[in-house]
């Protein structure tokens, strides 16, 4: 008699996407001068507490390292207009065994623009089809309006618990 051993979830082969203005890939080791670029900006170091600052090419290059295992991995979204400009990042990350947590930034100039809700609903799409059975949950402080109102626009609910980071709020994903 044969067993199959149950397949262990991992996000280490999360395939790249297009959207109408973004190409979202993950990131590579190529990829580290335009994260360092993108992300040492005071209004993301300063929003993200995991981010070093200021924040270094070693830094990005380890932020990248950090998805090999398969339990955490950030895709770039570049611009389809320029495909040199990063403009924003969304992380991914198992947490436990029922959740897939999201977070991201978009850079300075791409801000206000529709960048993230484009970005971060498209992974939200991935994430639903390759991991079906795992809420999608994400973490916010209420005082960022942006990104508070863009959780919110895409389904996301307020859980009435404490995230487990500094000063945020848990949110999940309805429907999901």
């Amino acid at each position: 008699m044969f067993f199959r051993r149950a397949r262990r979830d991992s996000l280490i082969d999360l395939p790249g996407l297009e959207t109408a203005r973004l190409t979202i890939t993950p990131l590579g080791a190529e990829d580290a001068p335009a994260l360092r670029r993108l992300t040492d900006d005071p209004a993301i170091i300063g929003a993200v507490d995991f981010l070093a600052t200021p924040f270094t090419l070693a830094d990005a290059e380890a932020l990248i390292a950090s998805g090999r295992h398969g339990s955490d991995r950030f895709l770039g979204a570049w611009s389809r207009d320029d495909a040199t400009a990063l403009v924003g990042v969304v992380g991914t990350h198992l947490r436990g065994e029922g959740a897939v947590e999201i977070g991201y930034w978009i850079g300075g100039a791409a801000r206000g623009r529709g960048f993230g809700t484009e970005a971060v609903s498209a992974i939200l799409g991935l994430l639903r089809r390759r991991l079906p059975r795992r809420a999608i949950v994400a973490e916010c402080r209420p005082g960022n309006v942006a990104s508070w109102g863009l959780l919110h626009k895409l389904g996301f609910r307020e859980t009435g618990s404490e995230g487990h980071r500094p000063g945020r709020r848990q949110l999940v994903l309805e429907g999901a």
